[in-house]
């Protein structure tokens, strides 16, 4: 198995391309669509990067794997199945992302809020081939509730659950997070597996300013994350959690990227001027 990480800066979003060099099968976890707020222009560079890559590599891409609706980039994942005719995956606890913030967005009756935005809803413990990837989905909610983390080989990608470990963990103060279900994601579920299992993060926020990193270990993670190791208690963690969440502010591309996230990566279909339209709630 052979993985390459692609690092978009202003997001500071890890999109990875997971391959099987004897057959060529593929898969991409967590891809981007950029997105300018101010203008409102989407472009294609961050997904172009990848398909170039599967593309260059003879790579057949298998399945296109979202860890969570995520609240600060915008999905490319239409853009990469429009490409290469991948189904788009993501954990069935989408549902209830997409029940809480489908009022938000005054989303119609049309809207469905049983996932079939998505090809493929998976759950806790389930394997799915992609073509010769056997990949196991281990549930890890707490930062939302459908956090996913995808298991393949002697890897484990994370996603916002566990970043490196002098980043810590993701927030737990979106709607349905939950420090306490965090803990558990992360020390029981992810903690218990094989500490030489490699793990790849969702984002790297680069603290000190030092160079992008996307690769841990579980081992290394429990000796030494900064927000959660392997001795912290759950009372020490959930106290420390609710404080630093406080004084977070919403990430810049939280309104655009969950209204489009929850339906799968898809923009808002044009009005009779041709032109799509976010919408902005205002408080």
């Amino acid at each position: 198995m052979q993985i390459k990480s692609f690092f978009d800066p202003r997001t500071w979003t890890l999109t990875y391309v997971v391959w099987d060099a004897d057959s060529c099968d593929a898969i991409v976890i967590d891809p981007v669509l950029d997105f300018e707020p101010a203008s409102g222009r989407t472009w294609t560079e961050s997904a172009d990067v990848v398909a170039a890559f599967l593309t260059a590599r003879g790579l057949t891409l298998r399945g296109i794997l979202e860890t969570h609706a995520h609240a600060d980039h915008l999905s490319g994942a239409q853009v990469l199945k429009e490409r290469f005719g991948a189904p788009v995956v993501i954990g069935s606890a989408i549902t209830a992302v997409q029940a809480a913030f489908a009022p938000v967005f005054a989303k119609g009756p049309e809207f469905a809020l049983d996932g079939s935005q998505f090809d493929r809803l998976v759950g806790d413990g389930e394997h799915f081939i992609a073509g010769t990837l056997d990949v196991e989905a281990i549930h890890t909610p707490g930062h939302t509730p459908a956090c996913m983390s995808y298991r393949i080989g002697d890897a484990v990608f994370t996603g916002d659950a566990l970043f490196m470990p002098d980043s810590g963990v993701g927030r737990c103060d979106f709607p349905a997070g939950d420090a306490t279900v965090l803990y558990t994601s992360v020390h029981e579920k992810l903690y218990g597996l094989p500490d030489t299992t490699r793990v790849f993060v969702g984002h790297d926020y680069q603290p000190g300013g030092r160079e992008v990193r996307c690769e841990t270990t579980i081992g290394a993670s429990k000796a030494g994350n900064v927000h959660l190791a392997g001795d912290t208690t759950p009372e020490a963690f959930v106290e420390f959690r609710r404080a630093r969440d406080a004084t977070l502010g919403a990430p810049r591309l939280l309104l655009p990227s969950i209204q489009v996230n929850i339906d799968a990566g898809r923009l808002p279909p044009p009005h009779a001027n041709g032109r799509r339209y976010l919408m902005l709630p205002v408080k």
